[in-house]
């Protein structure tokens, strides 16, 4: 069975993935409107940090990943070549040419809200290292992607319960960190009051949908994940014991099995190893929460195992998973998230 917890020789092996992969500008699929031939332009030139990892949101977990790293092993082997990094990026200009970007009037959804909940979650690593002048050069950002919150959640009325980059539980689950770190106490009850409307009557969820052909989330357990870190325990473990109410009979089936990947040099069918990642990260911070008299918490690690074993050995494989997956097997590996 695969090790559950992150060992000094993966926290090596992914830094040095990101560290390859996160100022390689190609190739490169740029999300970028234009409003005039003028804005054609390369990837460095429109976001001078986030340019690589084929593209801004997984440079932006790409980085998070090594901050994350960085803070859990300040002495390991890639450390200097961390530190030089930040150092080179995490700078004045550079963070005003991304604000810039957000400003543009096609750029309103930018990476909403998946990338916004990865540049919060970048915000909250960065303001726990020992060095903290890397996310105080990176505040003029990170207000823009808080506001952004601020701005949209009221005017959500519907969630989106897809299991990729537009899932909305991801984006409150992440934020929420941010909130907490930055003793935002109106964005995080904004955050709750979010998740309550949409979520809260949830019940007896089927998971009939997963997985889809490109999930790298489960719309299931990335729900009940989000939920987990926005109420108090006393409120949700009865919702839990609403919206999963099968869970100790393994029910339902197909989040207990992890998804099948059948070409690694495809990008979308490639999504499905973050989908096992991802629920591996989803059933330990689920299980972590339950009493540990109740049978369905050893279920829960038992599927997370099940699931970590599936995606683990296959980060590397392919530039299509490499330049993201190694983030979610952190997330699946940490015990801190």
């Amino acid at each position: 069975m695969t090790a559950s917890h992150l060992t000094l020789d993966q926290a090596q092996h992914f830094a040095r993935i990101a560290l390859g992969h996160v100022r390689r500008e190609y190739p490169n699929n740029v999300d970028h409107a234009l409003a005039e031939p003028s804005d054609a332009r390369t990837p460095s030139q429109l976001h001078p940090i986030f340019y690589g990892s084929y593209d801004w949101h997984s440079c932006v977990h790409g980085y998070w990943m090594l901050a994350r790293l960085l803070r859990r092993y300040p002495d390991f082997a890639p450390a200097s070549d961390i530190r030089a990094l930040f150092d080179v990026q995490f700078v004045a200009d550079k963070v005003d040419a991304e604000r810039a970007y957000f400003a543009r009037p096609t750029a309103r959804g930018f990476k909403r809200p998946y990338g916004w909940a990865w540049l919060l979650k970048l915000a909250t690593e960065l303001a726990l290292q020992s060095d903290d002048s890397w996310g105080r050069n990176l505040a003029p950002l990170t207000e823009v992607i808080a506001q952004r919150f601020r701005d949209f959640l009221p005017r959500a009325t519907y969630p989106v319960r897809v299991g990729t980059h537009f899932n909305t539980a991801f984006g409150l689950r992440m934020a929420a960190d941010y909130a907490d770190i930055s003793k935002d106490g109106d964005l995080r009850k904004l955050l709750r009051e979010t998740g309550q409307r949409w979520y809260s009557e949830d019940r007896d969820c089927p998971a009939w949908g997963e997985p889809s052909g490109d999930d790298f989330q489960s719309s299931a357990l990335i729900e009940a994940e989000c939920m987990r870190r926005l109420l108090p325990l006393s409120e949700f473990l009865p919702w839990f014991d609403r919206f999963l109410p099968r869970l100790s009979e393994r029910q339902p089936a197909t989040l207990f099995r992890p998804a099948s990947v059948s070409d690694r040099t495809d990008g979308k069918i490639a999504h499905l190893d973050g989908l096992n990642l991802s629920r591996a990260w989803c059933w330990r911070s689920l299980g972590n929460a339950l009493p540990a008299t109740d049978r369905r918490r050893a279920i829960a690690h038992e599927a997370a195992r099940e699931h970590l074993s599936a995606g683990l050995p296959h980060i590397a494989e392919h530039y299509m998973g490499e330049h993201w997956l190694a983030s979610f097997a952190v997330l699946a590996l940490d015990d801190e998230d």
